[in-house]
């Protein structure tokens, strides 16, 4: 399973040919110091671009993560609101956030391959 990421603090993991879980990268984690609490969207159906995916409380920021890119949701880790240390972890089996599906063709391409901590001068809106 290939992982890509975003520079919104999110890893996106191509699980088959359709269907991809998104979590909390190691930047995610670092930006928002420990979670103490999350929040997963309620939302059950599709998201746009920009949407909401989580809102999180950390040591040290409070956060809205959102997805950048359109996708239907097929799960969610609801684990996460009554295990919010989860979102701590490095293993991607427990700090998923979302497994979604029907991504629009091409936008795998756009995702980093490695984890970008401070991105200067991207003004590539993705």
């Amino acid at each position: 399973m290939t992982v890509k990421y975003h520079q919104n603090g999110i890893w996106i993991e191509k699980t088959n040919d359709t269907d991809y879980r998104i979590g909390l990268s190691e930047k995610g984690q670092d930006d928002v110091g420990e979670v103490m609490f999350a929040e997963v969207s309620e939302n059950n159906g599709n998201l746009n671009k920009g949407d909401a995916i989580i809102n999180v409380e950390g040591a040290k920021a409070v956060t809205e993560l959102t997805l950048p890119f359109a996708a239907k949701v097929i799960e969610k880790h609801t684990e996460l609101e009554d295990e919010p240390d989860l979102l701590n972890k490095e293993d991607r089996d427990k700090n998923w956030i979302l497994a979604v599906t029907d991504i629009a063709p091409g936008v795998w391409e756009t995702l980093d391959t490695e984890l970008v901590f401070d991105k200067e001068d991207d003004t590539e809106e993705r």
